[in-house]
């Protein structure tokens, strides 16, 4: 009988040709734009002092709109629930509404094609982790997950 725990992992390899290909295709495809989008939103939340900490999930989540696979979006449930609550709908007037769409409509535009389904379903996930990012972390696939942490999104 082992006396030790095993860590929980988060699913997925760390690396491999494939979420290269997916990665460089993303960029391509929409993942610049998106990127864009969260940069600019962060820089204008950073204006003010009140707007700082949503202008730095805004920055974090842009290397994550930027480059998606071979990461996994993990929620933490060792956190604040209730700053987590207050962050989110801030959050949602400020900028993830309008981020919430653009992924929306990047994901309408993507499965128009058939080659853009796969990226079409991955920018609607991520529609939901722009309305409500805080309480949650990105994390390498394959890396231990946090203490208190579950998986949230999985590309």
């Amino acid at each position: 009988m082992y006396s030790h725990a095993i860590a929980a992992r988060a699913p997925g390899k760390r690396s491999g040709p494939l979420k290269l290909i997916g990665n460089i295709l993303w960029v391509v495809l929409s993942g610049f734009w998106l990127f864009l989008a969260y940069i600019i939103s962060g820089l204008f939340q950073c204006v003010t002092l009140i707007g700082i900490p949503f202008g730095i999930q805004s920055f974090k989540l842009a290397g994550y709109a930027l480059w998606p696979f071979g990461r996994v979006v993990v929620e933490r449930n060792d956190r604040d629930a209730g700053l987590s609550c207050l962050g989110n709908a801030i959050w949602f007037v400020l900028s993830g509404l309008w981020l919430a769409l653009a992924h929306v409509f990047t994901g309408i535009l993507l499965c128009l094609t058939i080659v853009g389904i796969p990226f079409g379903i991955a920018s609607f996930k991520l529609a939901g982790l722009a309305l409500a990012p805080f309480g949650k972390q990105v994390v390498r696939a394959g890396s231990p997950l946090p203490p208190g942490a579950r998986v949230f999104i999985s590309l």
